[in-house]
């Protein structure tokens, strides 16, 4: 069986897209991912009693270790609280950390998500442009050992984000949860020396939300906690029946939960400004009117500008200056194809006014001789998910069907073919 075989359609690849909020996986050829999963996995001890409905079927996505741990996978089962039940991340840098967590959520997505064995599957996995050798070859080995994948590709999600753009040269500026990076490609493939990075993204913009709202105290209670309120007049202390546990939520929980409710306040009410933050020309623009789960409400005015300029900051690296940092390091040839195909992708950049405010930073430094053009797609769904997009389009592409590492030659090789398959 070599990598010539996967030609045909009546396979369908998997694209799986891993990152610091959420993994997304779904079939090649589609539009958008089948699922995006948390990428957190609740612990608790195997003898946590039961508290919901699901939990009590035969049939669920908890997974019993025999070191005395069950494990919780996707957002129905985070969001209720139980008994000792931590929290954890599996992924660290934008890279895979904790590989068991990781496995638990994997069998999670065949079993519950794609309901199919992955060895019918080849599988498309977007990585980091940073993601070291080690971490490569412990997944290639993961899939071919464990998940018996008939073939195997890896590739840059910066790369993916292009192609989704219809773009084989681009420079990509990928605001996501962690940090933002301006990564330049060329011809399809990662220009590493000029790859630059800010560790600023949408969850420092959330603990610069959760500064602000704590400092006007307001409640923070998650919906999970809430069951009912009254509608009270603005600004007035809300009123509200708690949830009645019997334990008290870990501190992992109640953060998340929390982080849930600041992210929907962020995506709701926080706009960039076009211009450096200005408090007179921010306070002349509307306020916007906001519910929080315990009912209470308040309109927020200049503040909601001044949340999100964290990420413009010339002396934090703002967006618009990694961009230009990363052209400046490529090559002169290469220069004008980069500055004429900017993309900006992921979750952090769906932010109002994100990428009109980018194209006015970058367009104060991009060379007189150069044509600036920002590519920023419309539909959220594309912004959020443009690796996993490009991964969907190019696992489907009729040329790209001998450049998979099939399982024979995993057999041959072993891992160590990941780096000469996939550079």
């Amino acid at each position: 069986m070599s990598g010539m075989l996967y030609g045909g359609d009546e396979i369908g690849a998997l694209v799986f897209d891993p990152g610091h909020h959420s993994l997304r996986v779904g079939y090649a050829q589609e539009d958008t991912p089948k699922a995006e999963i948390p990428a957190i996995v609740g612990v608790a001890p195997n003898d946590a009693p039961n508290l919901d409905v699901e939990d009590k079927k035969p049939d669920n996505n908890i997974t019993q270790s025999p070191h005395g741990w069950k494990h919780y996978v996707d957002t129905t089962f985070l969001h209720n609280p139980r008994p000792n039940m931590e929290l954890h991340s599996y992924m660290k840098d934008g890279m895979i950390e904790n590989w068991d967590l990781f496995e638990k959520v994997l069998d999670y997505t065949y079993s519950k998500v794609i309901q199919s064995e992955s060895q019918y599957h080849p599988v498309l996995f977007s990585e980091s442009p940073w993601n070291v050798r080690q971490k490569r070859e412990r997944l290639t080995e993961l899939l071919f050992e464990k998940y018996k994948v008939p073939a195997f590709f890896l590739v840059k999600n910066a790369v993916l984000a292009a192609f989704a753009n219809g773009r084989s040269t681009a420079l990509i500026v990928d605001s996501g949860a962690t940090h933002t990076s301006a990564v330049p490609v060329q011809d399809g493939y990662v220009l590493s020396q000029a790859v630059v990075k800010a560790p600023l993204g949408g969850d420092y913009v959330a603990l610069q939300c959760r500064t602000l709202l704590e400092s006007q105290n307001i409640d923070l209670t998650p919906a999970a906690l809430v069951t009912s309120k009254e509608v009270v007049r603005e600004k007035e202390t809300p009123k509200y029946t708690k949830k009645v546990l019997g334990f008290t939520p870990t501190t992992t929980w109640m953060t998340y939960m929390s982080k849930k409710t600041v992210l929907d306040f962020q995506q709701t009410v926080l706009q960039v400004s076009e211009s450096p933050y200005d408090e007179r020309v921010a306070a002349s623009i509307p306020a916007v009117h906001y519910e929080f789960p315990t009912g209470y409400h308040q309109d927020f005015g200049p503040e909601r500008f001044k949340v999100p300029e964290c990420l413009f900051d010339h002396a934090m690296l703002g967006a618009g200056h990694l961009a230009a940092t990363s052209a400046g390091m490529c090559d002169v040839d290469v220069r004008p194809a980069l500055y004429s195909s900017v993309v900006l992708t992921g979750g952090n950049s769906l932010l109002q006014g994100f990428s009109e405010r980018l194209s006015r930073d970058l367009s104060l430094r991009t060379p007189g001789s150069m044509r600036l053009k920002l590519i920023s797609a419309n539909g959220t769904a594309e912004r959020r998910f443009g690796a996993w997009v490009g991964g969907s389009i190019l696992a489907s592409i009729g040329t790209f069907q001998q450049m998979w590492l099939s399982s024979q030659e995993y057999a041959e090789s072993g891992k160590s073919q990941i780096d000469r398959k996939c550079p």
